[in-house]
């Protein structure tokens, strides 16, 4: 844990650790650190914490004109300075597509996903008509739990006029979203938003549009992938989590995790680094400063505040 200017209170999550500082910002640090089924793994992953915040920093610039957001700078390619907000309880998930959560509910035989009515005869991946929005409780630990618009309303997590504007923004945001996936020959399946808010203003906080919290398809060949019932090509962090399960780990009790060879640690970065480059449309470039010159540049932002 490092000791920032100013620093009033800091935060350890599965991947990043959030400084405050004073009251009215943070400093986020996108770490290498990986976690998989509620699970930190052993080992990191050179230049994660890069792709993510860079990832996000770049959807961040190119949704502001949407809603405001948390954002001032990115002093460092793993670091992100910003505005402190009260966060609102829930996590704004947004599905285009019958996959994942929302497939297996329907696999299940149920028709209804947070107080939403999923049409008869839909397959793995189809398009819903329009997107559908899944909200979740916030949860500090384990598992966050589906809820719907109603209970949210009814229960006074959200106002019902703040959670209309986050619902608009929601799909405002998924709509720009899944446009600029389009032109990177993507899909953007589904993602999630969370929100903040500064006395009466509403702010886009944290990441969006990442490998970590969004799933994306390859657009090239989806419909005939689809028509033959082939499982669809997907960009997201996915393949961690198909490799744990294929070495028999899947974060339940008495399970071990599998050893991260060098091999294995170079190759989840070699994707990560992949999917930077198909989601931005940029070509990669790996930042390694030394500890002294990367908390001193990190120091001077923060003192700049």
């Amino acid at each position: 844990m490092l000791q920032l200017p100013n620093q009033t209170a800091f935060y350890k999550g599965k991947v990043r650790d959030v400084y405050t500082i004073g009251q009215k910002h943070l400093a986020m640090v996108v770490s290498d650190r990986i976690s998989a089924f509620d699970v930190v793994l052993p080992r990191p992953i050179p230049f994660k914490g890069q792709v993510l915040n860079q990832i996000a920093s770049d959807a961040l610039d190119a949704t502001k004109d949407i809603v405001p957001n948390w954002k001032l700078s990115t002093p460092l390619p793993n670091v992100t300075i910003g505005l402190k907000c009260d966060t609102y309880p829930v996590e704004m998930v947004v599905r285009g597509n019958l996959t994942g959560h929302a497939w297996r509910t329907y696999k299940s035989g149920k028709r209804t996903l947070c107080g939403i009515t999923l049409p008869e005869g839909m397959k793995e991946n189809d398009f819903f008509d329009q997107p559908i929005i899944t909200p979740t409780t916030k949860a500090h630990e384990g598992h966050d739990e589906d809820i719907s618009r109603e209970e949210i309303i009814a229960t006074g997590l959200v106002s019902k006029e703040e959670y209309e504007q986050l619902e608009q923004y929601t799909l405002a945001l998924f709509a720009r979203g899944r446009k600029l996936a389009n032109q990177r020959g993507l899909i953007l399946v589904d993602t999630k938003y969370e929100f903040g808010h500064i006395g009466d203003t509403i702010y886009l906080i944290d990441e969006i549009h990442t490998p970590d919290s969004s799933r994306y398809f390859y657009l090239e060949g989806f419909e005939d992938r689809q028509a033959k019932g082939e499982a669809q090509k997907q960009l997201s962090k996915e393949f961690v989590r198909e490799w744990l399960m294929a070495n028999g780990f899947q974060g339940l009790e008495g399970q071990q995790i599998p050893e991260m060879t060098d091999e294995v640690v170079d190759s989840i970065s070699a994707r990560y680094i992949e999917l930077y480059e198909y989601v931005t449309g940029k070509q990669f470039e790996k930042h390694t400063l030394g500890d002294a010159e990367w908390l001193q540049t990190l120091n001077n932002a923060v003192a700049a505040l």
